[in-house]
C-alpha cells in the first residue's frame, strides 16, 4: 500500500478522536481487495452514545458502504484491544482478520477479561494479530490519560 499503512490510518483516527476529547482509539475496516471501507475514532462523548466506540462506528460505516451486514473477508485494524462489546460486533460482522495495537488489561475482551472469541457460543472467530504498532498505540493512550490526570 502506498502512503499510510492501515494501522497508521487507525492511529490518525485515534489522534483525531483525542483532539475532540475522546479516548484515542481508532479503527479501519479494509475489504478483501485491500480497499479501505471505513475508518473512525471514538465518539462516545460527542455522540452521547456509550456504543460509539471506534470499532462499532467503523463496522457500521463499512456495512453501509457495502450494503450488507456481513463483512466477510474484511480486516479490522484497531489501535486498542477491543472490549467485549466490540468483540461481539466483530464476530457478528464476520470480520476475517483482527489486527490490534495495544493490549487492554482493564477492559479488553480478546486476550484479556471476557476473551469473547474463546467462548464456546461465539459463532465466528477471526484470525487475531496483536501488538501491531503497539508502542505507538500505547504511547498515545498513556499521553492522553496523563494529560487528563495533570488537569485534575
Amino acid at each position: 500500500m502506498v502512503g499510510l499503512t492501515y494501522m497508521e490510518r487507525a492511529l490518525r483516527a485515534a489522534r483525531a478522536a483525542a483532539d475532540l476529547g475522546e479516548v484515542p482509539v481508532g479503527a479501519v475496516v479494509v475489504g478483501a481487495d485491500g480497499t479501505v471501507l471505513a475508518e473512525a475514532g471514538n465518539r462516545t462523548r460527542m455522540d452521547n452514545d456509550p456504543t460509539a466506540h471506534a470499532e462499532i462506528l467503523a463496522l457500521r460505516a463499512a456495512a453501509a458502504a457495502l450494503g450488507q451486514e456481513r463483512l466477510t473477508g474484511a480486516s479490522l485494524y484497531v489501535t486498542l484491544e477491543p472490549c467485549a462489546m466490540c468483540a461481539g460486533a466483530i464476530a457478528a460482522a464476520r470480520i476475517a482478520r483482527l489486527y490490534y495495537g495495544a493490549s487492554d488489561p482493564k477492559s479488553g475482551g480478546v486476550a484479556q477479561g471476557a476473551r469473547v472469541f474463546a467462548h464456546p457460543q461465539t459463532h465466528h472467530v477471526p484470525e487475531i494479530y496483536d501488538g501491531l504498532c503497539e508502542r505507538d498505540c500505547a504511547a498515545l493512550l498513556s499521553t492522553f490519560f496523563a494529560a487528563r490526570r495533570d488537569r485534575a
